[in-house]
């Protein structure tokens, strides 16, 4: 086990040293899209025996790292926040969600002819928080890496977009600051990213655009819920038949909203807080540099660029109905 993670926690390291190189830092790109570009290529190179041997260490990474992961990103959010900006915040973004993701699982699967996982993921990374939605819903469904891979790819990319546009998109909508920042994070896929974007319009954009973000975030527990229970119900093995009745509650989203209740009502010393949060970014980035590893670029290539199609749509469909939902819905 321990050749595949100290693999994992090597690209770790390099994807954190990217992400902190002179140029990149500001573009809001996360260590974990850097870990997961540089697994696919080494995950890709003839190494031959050597995958063999990772294969125990990439399976703890992809399955408990990214679990331990998602619990304890449960500690950069409080209760606090969510009822911040009041229940009609609550309101539009699950809106925004249950929109996105019954349109782009309908469009993926009727009109694109997708497969069933590969559309669930890019639907739910446009939809709720952009990786991380799709490596807790990779996690939940037990889907192929290289449809994981395809989905984190779409989220950069168009995440990316995001942060140029709508900056440039504020002075002509003729909306206040306020809602605008409502806006921004009802609509950005990524955390970072809605950052980046709030920032660029002014400080009000900035705080209420992290507050809406948050309240998405924490809309991926549910979500997990439902979409665990369908999958088992609907796309089962067939040697699963006898789990069909069986409720399925993914533990770490239990864990996620329990980290949350902790850091609302608990006030955890400084540096433990820190390690704590710190520790949940590198897990996920090390299931991240696991997803690449395990990722075969033949894969990728037979996926073609309907993944990309879709997530455009979707990026078309937040940009236009995101922001007259934010209009109706908080005006």
């Amino acid at each position: 086990m321990w050749q595949g993670l100290i693999l994992c926690a090597a690209l770790t390291l390099a994807g954190q040293g990217l992400a902190r190189l002179p140029g990149i830092s500001d573009s809001g790109v996360s260590p974990l899209v850097f870990a997961l570009l540089l697994g696919i290529v080494v995950g890709n190179l003839p190494l031959g025996r050597h995958h063999d041997r990772a294969q125990p260490g990439l399976a703890f990474a992809t399955r408990w790292l990214l679990r331990g992961g998602i619990v304890l990103f449960g500690l950069s959010l409080t209760f606090a926040q969510v009822v911040g900006l009041g229940p009609k915040v609550l309101v539009l973004d699950t809106v925004i969600i249950t929109a996105v993701l019954i349109s782009g699982y309908l469009i993926g699967t009727r009109v694109l002819g997708m497969d069933r996982e590969t559309t669930l993921l890019t639907s739910a990374g446009s939809a709720i928080c952009g990786a991380a939605a799709v490596l807790a819903t990779e996690s939940t469904i037990r889907s192929r890496p290289a449809a994981a891979s395809m989905a984190v790819a779409t989220v950069v990319l168009f995440g990316s977009l995001s942060m140029l546009i709508y900056p440039l998109m504020y002075p002509w909508l003729g909306m206040d600051e306020g809602l605008f920042g409502v806006y921004i994070g009802a609509t950005v896929h990524e955390v970072a990213q809605v950052v980046a974007a709030g920032d660029a319009v002014g400080p009000d954009a900035l705080a209420n655009a992290v507050i809406v973000k948050l309240v998405r975030v924490m809309l991926l527990v549910p979500f997990l819920l439902i979409v665990g229970q369908w999958w088992l119900k609907h796309h089962a093995a067939p040697d699963s038949s006898n789990a069909k009745a069986k409720l399925v509650i993914p533990w770490f989203a239990v864990g996620f909203i329990v980290m949350v209740g902790v850091n609302s009502l608990v006030s955890l010393p400084a540096p433990l807080h820190q390690s704590l949060v710190l520790a949940g970014q590198l897990a996920l980035t090390m299931a991240m540099a696991a997803l690449g590893v395990n990722t075969r670029l033949e894969r990728l290539k037979a996926l073609g660029v309907k993944p990309f199609l879709l997530a455009l749509i979707l990026f078309v469909l937040l940009l236009g109905g995101g922001g007259l939902a934010s209009i109706w819905v908080m005006g």
